[in-house]
């Protein structure tokens, strides 16, 4: 994968299994004011919208049904083989619903991108926000890390705080959540994209500085902190 600084677009596989609605955010931002270039996009479901969401903005698709492969690191083989071929700079996570193999994470040290919808390191995994509302936490949110061999464990960039209302059901937290995740996703890419932010010796530097903890944005019924 293509390591230089970033003088063009920076380049671009997303992988997802739905809807792809942080796909799409990514996309509207690539065609404003994102140096982001999309090269692919992937899915695990033939069916996943975000398949036409690609399509509709004349984006290269891939499908690779993972029902079709005997083993998980048969899957990743041929999902590493795809990616290659478009040699991007990043590859995006944008809900993809499988646990990659600790042999794939391992090709692309500090080039695989996720988003979490929890305040990491909370909640690794499914049903977070099922899981926030039985521990009656007062916040909940969504966390932009960059991919490692440890589930959901990778070092946190940006994360976006929503507070858990009284009367919140899954549905109502996962949608305000999903609001913010979209933000600040486009906040991480952008750091990426101009050059601001680096994975160097297993420290994050964002503008020249170590980011030590991970930025903090709270949603606008939190009194929303912005970022410039």
């Amino acid at each position: 994968m293509a390591q230089e600084t970033h003088l063009r677009p920076l380049r671009l596989v997303v992988v997802i299994s739905g809807n792809g609605s942080n796909l799409q955010t990514i996309i509207d931002a690539s065609q404003s004011d994102l140096a982001v270039e999309i090269s692919a996009v992937i899915s695990n479901r033939p069916q996943a919208y975000g398949l036409q969401r690609a399509e509709n903005a004349n984006i290269t698709t891939h499908t690779l049904d993972h029902t079709k492969f005997s083993s998980r690191e048969a899957f990743d083989t041929e999902l590493k083989q795809i990616i290659d071929g478009h040699a991007p700079d990043l590859i995006v996570l944008a809900g993809f619903m499988r646990v990659l193999s600790n042999a794939f994470v391992h090709e692309y040290p500090g080039q695989i991108l996720n988003i979490h919808p929890s305040l990491l390191p909370k909640y690794r995994g499914l049903n977070t926000h099922a899981k926030a509302i039985a521990a009656k936490d007062k916040y909940h949110g969504a966390s932009v890390h960059f991919v490692t061999e440890t589930l959901d464990g990778g070092p946190v960039i940006v994360q976006a705080r929503v507070p858990i209302l009284n009367d919140d059901n899954e549905e109502s937290l996962a949608k305000r959540v999903q609001e913010q995740e979209h933000k600040i996703y486009i906040e991480a890419l952008r750091w990426l994209s101009e050059g601001r932010l680096h994975w160097h010796d297993d420290a994050l530097i964002l503008d020249d500085q170590p980011l030590l903890q991970p930025i903090v944005i709270n949603s606008e019924e939190a009194n929303e902190a912005k970022i410039v």
